[in-house]
């Protein structure tokens, strides 16, 4: 871990990877202010992040998770709590966090399996919700820099929220958008998810850096040919469904491959009937 580092991508806008997970966070850097997007998912992962980050800058920083999966806010309590710093999340994000028990219980049951001794780690991490929920859209001023962080709506979850940076031409996508791997779908909106990827790409120019969840930041070009992935797939899931197929024909003929084809086709027909 003390091998944390980030490289900027646009002006004073750095990104750093986390090599268990891959994980991307971001730092956004102002005149004597800083916003931290997402905080990885144990102590020692957030003690080495803070001190790559001290590395880029010596100003305070405010907080943003993208949604509330571990791996991106379970580093919430290290970075935040001490002094107290500003926490930012979609509100549904932020009430899931108010439950910590369960969201720990869900991290270890997701890990422990492939990687013990993370999930260990996970099942002792003390949780810090956040303090300033977002409803829609939330415009803050980071050391004069215009930041924006907007709920494109339902997708890789119910609480996404991207990050625009509007002066760098930056947008951070969290989850919705992936490089390193297929998106993930299980706790996804399948048949929404598509209106998501819409709304972040009219943040866009044909320039805009984007940097997913998980990978090397992309450009809008890729973002469009996996929103073109996922209308596809919101299309499978749709006609299987009318024509009473199982979800194993989504799955055989999913753009993402059979595994995350069929967690989608699940997930997306429980949207249609009404049960999830």
């Amino acid at each position: 871990m003390n091998g944390y580092r980030f490289r900027e991508v646009a002006s004073g806008v750095h990104v750093l990877r986390e090599p268990l997970l891959d994980v991307n966070v971001t730092l956004v850097v102002g005149d004597g202010a800083a916003l931290l997007v997402d905080t990885l998912s144990t102590v020692g992962q957030a003690t080495a992040l803070a001190a790559a980050a001290r590395a880029v800058t010596d100003a305070p920083w405010s907080v943003v998770n993208t949604h509330h999966h571990f791996d991106h806010c379970f580093g919430n309590a290290t970075l935040a709590a001490d002094p107290p710093r500003p926490v930012y999340a979609h509100e549904l994000a932020a009430a899931a966090m108010r439950d910590p028990e369960r969201l720990r219980r869900q991290a270890y049951e997701e890990v422990r399996a492939e990687q013990p001794e993370l999930a260990a780690e996970l099942a002792g991490t003390e949780l810090l919700a956040p303090t300033h929920p977002v409803h829609t859209e939330t415009v803050l001023d980071v050391g004069g820099r215009r930041v924006v962080l907007r709920h494109p709506g339902h997708g890789h979850t119910d609480a996404d929220l991207v990050v625009h940076v509007p002066d760098a031409d930056v947008l951070v996508a969290g989850d919705l958008v992936e490089q390193s791997g297929p998106p993930a779908f299980e706790d996804s909106y399948p048949l929404q998810w598509p209106d998501a990827v819409a709304d972040l790409l009219r943040l866009t120019t044909p320039a805009t850096v984007v940097v997913p969840g998980h990978g090397d930041p992309v450009d809008v070009q890729f973002v469009r040919a996996q929103h073109r992935q996922l209308v596809d797939q919101a299309w499978l899931i749709r006609a299987a469904h009318t024509a009473a197929a199982p979800p194993e024909r989504v799955a055989a003929e999913s753009p993402f491959g059979a595994r995350p084809g069929l967690i989608a086709a699940r997930r997306g027909f429980a949207e249609l009937d009404g049960t999830g």
